[in-house]
């Protein structure tokens, strides 16, 4: 979409991003699932996050962040039957595909009073506001310094 340092594959798209753009949207993936607080990580704790979303794994861990996900990736990888790794992906991915709809003029940013929070609209009327799917959370196992 914006980019080719990172081409990355999720269900049957593939995707390809500017790095700054990527690493942008995977702490933000990683925030909105709560699996850190915010985005105020490191560039190790980034790196190791970016790799987990572009490779599925990370080999080498540069930070507390990456040696907690690795450590206990058994309790992390899957929770409630949801997998960390897909949920990542699907929000970057799903993030840049909705930035592209608006670019396109699809969608508009809106603000929702009810939530507090940006939302979507279609910009001819349609729906008043775009509902996201809820997504999974990995609130309680939150990785901390």
């Amino acid at each position: 979409m914006s980019g080719d340092d990172y081409i990355v594959e999720f269900d049957e798209y593939r995707f390809g991003f500017n790095a700054t753009d990527f690493e942008e949207r995977v702490v933000a993936a990683a925030v909105k699932l709560g699996l850190v607080a915010d985005n105020e990580l490191d560039p190790e704790e980034t790196a190791d996050l970016v790799e987990l979303v572009e490779r599925d794994w990370i080999d080498a861990p540069r930070s507390g962040l990456g040696q907690y996900l690795v450590r206990h990736w058994e309790r992390l990888s899957v929770v409630g039957g949801e997998s960390l790794v897909y949920w990542l992906k699907k929000l970057v991915f799903r993030g840049a595909w909705l930035d592209h709809r608006v670019k396109e003029g699809l969608l508009e940013v809106a603000w929702d009073d009810k939530t507090g929070d940006f939302g979507y609209r279609d910009p001819h009327g349609g729906r008043a506001l775009l509902d996201l799917a809820p997504v999974a959370s990995w609130h309680e196992l939150q990785f901390r310094r």
